[in-house]
């Protein structure tokens, strides 16, 4: 059994007046109730036996803790866990002297003297490690005696965590790894990453309550809990600043940016602030996500970013002790976005183009000869796009597209031009380019800022209906198809068709009403109207408008709903 009530051990522990005084063992119910407030053994040098104690180690500045086996012959494990610096630690064993094997009675030596007893004498080196593992000492008969463990951490300041029992076959607080650790990267695609392991042993066979712990990052894997838990903090120090105690120096002050006074009262004043730490800047927050999923054994992270590689830990929790254990961590290297095949565009000639719902499309225009302009004109035949014209690299063009646009650039010579179309959030997009360096090649007809179509109710009749629109300074061809719908039609139907870049060869030849050549050099009477006779009474009708341009391409007006009177 580990014992905390040696008086040797205490002496080194109080100040010199105070009275020697017994310390509870485990099995005492006030030592149950310490045990249970971590700031107990917060800042002493004694190990507990049966709880893990988290503490610090400043740069260069050994610590050593104590504890006492009684018996010859009892088993023994103390478990190591670094946490953001590696180690260096030591487990020794000496005799007690025989003044402090007693209960305590009579008057104890002076301090100093007992002291010297211990640390003139190295006592027997069990075990030694150096490096940032979790790493355990076991054995099964140990003597008896007082142990020591001597802890170093030359990197930098950093936490840890001791845990020490002499019951170890029934304690088991660290939950138990499978017969195969690893994690198994089961599915891998361009943002999502799926992974499965083996459950603890601790949860399927001793029915322990176990919960797995992912933690995602881009630079390493890590070995423990503990050590997450140190990188997720804000700043390189301490994720708790420790209480100040016997041990403490100057120099201790100086390490957590304290001024070395030798005023103590001023000292006190200090430790009055709410927040301990160095006076540094903070750092960067650490791309580092922790998610804890219960007691799944299989789990699929999602929203990475493709072409990136990750590194992912794995970490059982026992949710009753809250101590940790950590599969053996895996990477893997997220598959890369599908490469956008580039369009190339001729000089002058309609590409018609198809972009998936909130998807792009890449285009490349290069005049083969020197240009003062470039144009490109623009169809969209459903819902806007966004265009983006980028020349030789440099952005020269960013705009939301609706029905038919004319864009002019400024030409470089040898200059190549990039087109990159988004589509629409709403749905699939469509839409004709033409990119020229010839600026009298135009295909797209030119068109009024209106393109509605309006009905003139007080002309319509049982068997016809009149409609206007507006037209351009531009000599064009207007072609005017007329379709009976049912009466229970609706806006909505009418939405989805309102396709413009489908054209006249698209309808029925029993469909088309007439076609004209129509403009105005004075675009304010630049409209023009047309009845459409041999309608049947009651009957609901759907007409459209095309204008055709002198390249052959149309571009079809906002549909237009009438309906003929049922009594005339």
């Amino acid at each position: 059994m580990l014992l905390l009530r040696c008086p040797l051990l205490l002496l080194m522990l109080l100040p010199p007046d105070s009275r020697p005084q017994k310390l509870p063992t485990r099995d005492e119910e006030l030592f149950q109730m310490q045990i249970r407030d971590k700031a107990f053994f917060h800042d002493s040098s004694v190990i507990p036996d049966g709880a893990e104690i988290s503490s610090y180690l400043f740069r260069d500045t050994p610590k050593r803790y104590f504890f006492v086996v009684e018996e010859d012959n009892t088993p023994l494990a103390v478990t190591v866990t670094p946490c953001d610096a590696p180690l260096e630690w030591k487990l020794s064993v000496q005799e007690l002297p025989e003044e402090a094997s007693g209960e305590g009675s009579g008057d104890p030596e002076p301090l100093e003297q007992q002291k010297q007893q211990i640390t003139n004498e190295e006592g027997t080196e069990l075990f030694s490690y150096k490096g940032n593992d979790v790493e355990y000492f076991v054995s099964s008969s140990s003597p008896s005696g007082l142990y020591q463990l001597d802890l170093l951490s030359t990197e930098k300041d950093t936490h840890f965590k001791v845990y020490a029992t002499t019951t170890p076959e029934s304690d088991q607080p660290y939950p138990e790894l499978p017969y195969d650790p690893r994690i198994d990267v089961t599915s891998l695609g361009r943002t999502t990453v799926t992974l499965a392991w083996k459950p603890s042993p601790t949860a399927s066979l001793l029915r322990q309550p176990i919960q797995y712990c992912i933690v995602i990052n881009k630079e390493h894997n890590f070995k423990s809990l503990c050590a997450v838990e140190a990188k997720l903090s804000s700043d390189d120090a301490f994720m708790m600043a420790p209480k100040p105690g016997l041990d403490f120096s100057p120099f201790d002050f100086a390490h957590f940016g304290f001024p070395a006074d030798n005023n103590s009262g001023k000292e006190r004043g200090f430790l009055k602030s709410s927040k301990f730490g160095r006076q540094t800047s903070p750092k960067p927050r650490v791309d580092l996500h922790r998610v804890c999923i219960g007691n799944k054994n299989i789990f699929t992270v999602s929203d990475l970013k493709p072409d990136t590689q990750y590194y992912f830990d794995m970490f059982a929790v026992n949710t009753n002790t809250n101590m940790s254990t950590a599969y053996v961590g895996t990477f893997a290297r997220t598959k890369e976005e599908a490469k956008q095949k580039t369009v190339e565009l001729k000089d002058g000639k309609v590409t018609d183009v198809f972009i998936k719902r909130k998807g792009a499309k890449f285009l490349r225009f290069a005049p083969v000869s020197s240009h003062q302009k470039v144009t490109f004109s623009v169809h969209s035949c459903l819902d806007a796009v966004q265009i983006q014209v980028r020349r030789d690299g440099k952005l020269l063009l960013s705009q939301s597209v609706e029905g038919v646009r004319q864009f002019q650039l400024r030409g470089k010579a040898k200059a190549k031009y990039l087109i990159r179309l988004k589509g629409s959030k709403k749905g699939a997009s469509m839409l004709k380019i033409l990119a020229t360096s010839r600026p009298n090649k135009q295909s797209f007809p030119s068109l009024p800022e209106d393109t509605r179509i309006k009905a003139f109710d007080k002309l319509r009749t049982c068997s016809s209906a009149t409609v206007a629109w507006l037209g351009t300074q531009e000599r064009n061809k207007f072609c005017i198809y007329k379709r009976e719908v049912d009466d229970n039609y609706n806006e909505e139907q009418k939405k989805r068709e309102q396709n413009q870049c489908l054209g006249p060869d698209t309808r029925k030849k029993s469909e088309k009403v007439l076609c004209k050549y129509f403009h105005s050099q004075n675009i304010q009477k630049a409209v023009t109207t047309e009845t459409i006779r041999g309608l049947q009474p009651g009957k609901s009708y759907l007409l459209d408008v095309y204008v055709i341009g002198h390249g052959g391409h149309s571009v079809k007006y906002q549909s237009k709903l009438v309906k003929t009177r049922k009594f005339c």
